[in-house]
């Protein structure tokens, strides 16, 4: 048995358990997902609260095109028309520059966050539960993006339309979800739209890239943000261990899990390396975030990699 208390890498790492609880039963991990749809109201809330801590330096997309709004001065490239000169801002010094304003066109986003049952995690080192962080952030972004006037989707859930009331909408079709998927299909994802993709990203890898292939070859560009438990980069387990596949209720004992700590790490590392390197192969953007930080703080990067601000240094996240 190597790395994760399952095979492998092929599936999610289960939580420590008492070696007398029982497993869940399928109609209680069914009761278990629809309890979503009573949390959604509160991470609204929650979520709303995170994008106005956003939104001051929220600037749209930042880029330039046909809009009102001016967004800068640059040289003048010989062969384009005379007419776009700035005669104005040209008069200042020799060089002639060619004022360009912001691009202001709506833009399709698709949101998605993953709500399998392994993503109903926390341990005693957050107080926060992954499925709920990956909900306020997406809730957040989908609030701050129909502010700039955005179209947002949930692949195979809701069309992307520009709204809003997006946060209320995608939270209404959330709460109506029976069959949770890690990774949304990609068939409804096109060319020049973006991706945002929330969860823990622990399914086996080989499926995830062969996700993200699909996904770089329809054109779009996507953000990958892989939410994780302090506990599932930690692994601060001893002595004797019970861990638990919340998917498949499979368990492993573990007799002295300290022994199992290195080869754990080193698998979740090289994990995590495969997808952040496919990513960034693909022009993507890829970041990680634990559920013991502040929301805030991821919501920061991406709106910056949504807008095309280049950020560095943000405390809390790994990119």
């Amino acid at each position: 048995m190597e790395g994760f208390p399952r095979f492998g890498f092929q599936a999610r790492p289960g939580r420590p358990t008492s070696g007398e609880e029982q497993g869940e039963s399928w109609p209680q991990v069914v009761a278990g997902a629809r309890s979503l749809a009573d949390a959604l109201p509160d991470l609204l809330i929650e979520a709303r609260q995170v994008a106005m801590t956003t939104n001051a330096g929220w600037h749209g997309r930042r880029r330039s095109g046909s809009g009102e709004n001016f967004w800068q001065f640059r040289p003048f490239v010989a062969g384009e028309p005379v007419k776009r000169i700035d005669w104005r801002r040209s008069a200042r010094d020799d060089h002639l520059y060619v004022r360009e304003r912001e691009w202001e066109a709506a833009h399709t986003v698709w949101l998605w966050a993953d709500l399998s049952p392994s993503m109903a995690f926390r341990s005693h080192l957050s107080a926060t539960i992954k499925r709920d962080r990956a909900l306020v952030l997406l809730l957040a972004l989908a609030d701050l993006l129909a502010e700039t006037g955005e179209r947002i989707g949930l692949p195979g859930l809701r069309k992307p339309v520009a709204d809003r009331h997006a946060a209320e909408r995608i939270a209404a079709a959330l709460a109506h979800v029976t069959e949770p998927a890690s990774l949304p299909e990609p068939q409804d994802i096109r060319r020049f739209s973006d991706v945002v993709l929330i969860g823990d990203l622990l399914d086996p890898v080989e499926g995830t890239l062969a996700w993200m292939r699909k996904v770089a070859a329809s054109g779009a560009r996507a953000h990958m943000v892989m939410v994780l438990d302090p506990v599932e980069e930690t692994f601060p387990f001893t002595g004797r261990t019970e861990f638990r596949d919340p998917e498949t209720g499979f368990r492993l004992t573990s007799g002295k899990a300290e022994q199992w700590k290195r080869a754990y790490v080193e698998r979740l590392e090289a994990h995590r390396a495969a997808i952040g390197d496919a990513a960034r192969r693909a022009g993507w953007t890829f970041l990680v975030h634990h559920t013991d930080r502040p929301a805030s703080e991821p919501m920061l990067v991406l709106h910056s990699r949504l807008s095309g601000i280049p950020m560095q240094g943000t405390k809390g996240v790994d990119a």
